[in-house]
């Protein structure tokens, strides 16, 4: 093993959306995974969904043996936590999800999102600094570049103004990345700008479970298929687009996982910060996603136009040039993919983790 090696990653929120799955990818390479999570934003089930899908991945008989996960129930906001966890296992680097997300209650309660989101991540970067870690993957969003001018999304555009506080959290926390690589060496940091994460684990054991009325297309449109909502509510039908309805960069949140991964081979070897959008570089609209979901489903999905939301815009895609050039990286699923994985998961798990698959120990 070279000195640059990362065998062991503390994985913040690993037990939500897309910290599971990330965890999975991260497992599969045979790295140890040490999830730290509260569970304020995720279900306790999903470690032990997350050992299956790693026995089942054993029993392929693949040449790689997985990595270890270990979980931790802790608020990132406590350095004592963080530190007893540092103490405990010698961590190579960290990814960087956790966080409150849900766009609608962060307008309505800005300063929990606010004190939550900035002050877990200050707390996780001195402790960082403090055992000598200093190599980073943030979980970022494309809502730092604001509503500009064009459609397609690069790096090298200037930050806008989010039109949410969370996009706001994203935008200051990536700040506070920036600053703090700038004012000492040795710093390793990856700012990855996430479009629209859908779909699940091929295993339909781990995929999307949000509480009360999704606020996300992809997991509201699975539960009007599955029934557990009446209809979908469409916001606006007169954008500037083809269909009327507005548009979006739609990415495989496995393809999104493993962008993690690719980052991890980036900050291994390199010093500074990088800034790279994760997605599939191409927009699908509200309608088009709803037409590919009844293909998967073989569901009729009613659907409702009610009027725009504020702060919409009618289409944004990712320019993903950069995540090939420097981590080699490209989006593979499609949109005909995710939406079968997401019917997966909705009709295996029709109740979300509350739901009990067979054969599985979740004790």
């Amino acid at each position: 093993m070279g000195k640059h090696d990362i065998k062991t990653i503390l994985v913040t929120g690993g037990a939500g959306f897309i910290g599971s799955h990330t965890s999975v990818e991260l497992l599969q390479q045979g790295i140890d995974v040490i999830v730290v999570d509260d569970l304020s934003n995720a279900h306790e089930k999903v470690i032990a969904r997350i050992k299956k899908i790693l026995s089942l991945y054993e029993n392929e008989a693949h040449q790689v043996k997985p990595g270890e996960i270990f979980f931790y129930k802790a608020d990132v906001k406590d350095e004592a936590a963080l530190r007893s966890i540092f103490s405990r296992h010698t961590i190579d680097a960290v990814i960087h999800f956790a966080g409150f997300k849900a766009v609608g209650e962060s307008m309505e309660k800005p300063l929990d999102y606010y004190e939550n989101n900035l002050e877990s991540s200050i707390h996780l970067l001195k402790i960082i600094r403090e055992y000598g870690c200093k190599k980073l993957v943030f979980s970022s969003s494309a809502t730092v570049y604001g509503n500009p001018e064009t459609a397609e999304f690069v790096e090298t555009m200037p930050k806008g103004a989010p039109e949410n506080v969370y996009g706001w959290t994203k935008w200051m926390i990536e700040q506070i990345c920036s600053d703090v690589v700038a004012s000492e060496p040795g710093w390793s940091v990856v700012l990855l700008r996430y479009f629209n994460p859908v779909g699940a684990h091929k295993s339909g054991l781990i995929g999307e479970d949000p509480e009360g009325i999704p606020n996300n297309l992809m997991p509201y449109v699975a539960q009007v298929a599955v029934g557990k909502l009446e209809k979908l509510h469409v916001f606006g039908n007169d954008y500037n687009t083809p269909d009327g309805t507005g548009r979006r960069d739609f990415i495989h949140v496995v393809d999104l996982a493993r962008g993690h991964v690719a980052a991890l081979d980036w900050i291994k070897n390199n010093a500074g910060l990088e800034v790279i959008n994760l997605g599939r570089g191409a927009s699908s609209s509200v309608l088009e996603v709803v037409q590919a979901f009844e293909a998967a489903s073989g569901t009729k999905i009613p659907y409702v136009i009610d009027p725009r939301r504020p702060g919409d815009i009618d289409e944004f895609y990712a320019n993903p040039q950069k995540a090939w050039e420097i981590l080699g990286w490209r989006a593979e699923y499609t949109l005909d993919d995710m939406c079968k994985d997401m019917w997966n998961w909705q009709t295996k798990n029709p109740q979300g983790y509350a739901t009990n698959l067979a054969g599985i120990d979740e004790s």
